[in-house]
């Protein structure tokens, strides 16, 4: 019998931005008191199960998310760069302003790379990486992985053989969500999505945070 590893992928939780903008890489975004209430409720919702490696994108409000797990779980949180937020010509702007202003269509002609930011695949090919070199580092255990929202759906999309390109507002990778993907041995098996903060959830995600 393979042994089964899981991957799971958390989105941070929600993040103070007052000015409702596109923050994507940008520094200086910190998690909301209610985004690391959201992680707290991560981290108790995954105390019980047998993961051995937590990593974090380098971004302030994913390793913010990712503390309170490792408390729980006594484990270090490692810095992962390929775990960062697509990169997007048009983060620092409000997100209300992007079909509203003349100047963003430059940036619209090709919605499937897309023309805006990082291509789709390279965001998959990087996120498939650290997902492989976290099934090593956890066989026959867990892992968690902390990243965002661009980047967790791109690389589920991969897995279950969808195209990349798709519709910001359709995306299952609400705030501190877990994508879980189950391997035995090498081999994919399955991919699973929980909400273990729900219940904090209010009103819609921003696309891409």
């Amino acid at each position: 019998m393979a042994e089964t590893t899981v991957v799971h992928l958390l989105r941070h939780g929600e993040v103070h931005n007052p000015g409702n903008v596109l923050y994507g890489r940008l520094p200086g975004y910190h998690l909301s008191e209610r985004g690391h209430r959201m992680a707290e409720l991560v981290a108790k919702s995954v105390a019980g199960r047998d993961i051995v490696a937590l990593y974090s994108s380098p971004l302030e409000r994913a390793r913010e998310t990712a503390a309170p797990l490792a408390a729980t779980l006594d484990l270090e949180v490692v810095t992962d760069d390929r775990l960062v937020e697509a990169a997007n010509v048009l983060e620092g702007r409000p997100v209300g302003e992007f079909f509203r202003s003349l100047r963003n269509y430059r940036h619209f002609w090709n919605f499937a790379r897309p023309s805006w930011g990082e291509p789709y695949v390279e965001v998959v090919a990087r996120m498939r990486a650290a997902i492989i070199d976290a099934r090593r580092k956890a066989r026959g255990h867990e892992a968690v992985l902390v990243s965002h929202q661009l980047p967790i759906w791109v690389v589920r999309l991969a897995a279950e053989g969808r195209r990349l390109w798709h519709d910001p507002r359709r995306r299952q990778c609400e705030l501190a969500s877990l994508t879980s993907f189950t391997f035995e041995g090498d081999r994919l098996v399955s991919v699973g999505y929980s909400e273990p903060a729900r219940s904090l959830v209010q009103g819609p995600s921003v696309p891409g945070a």
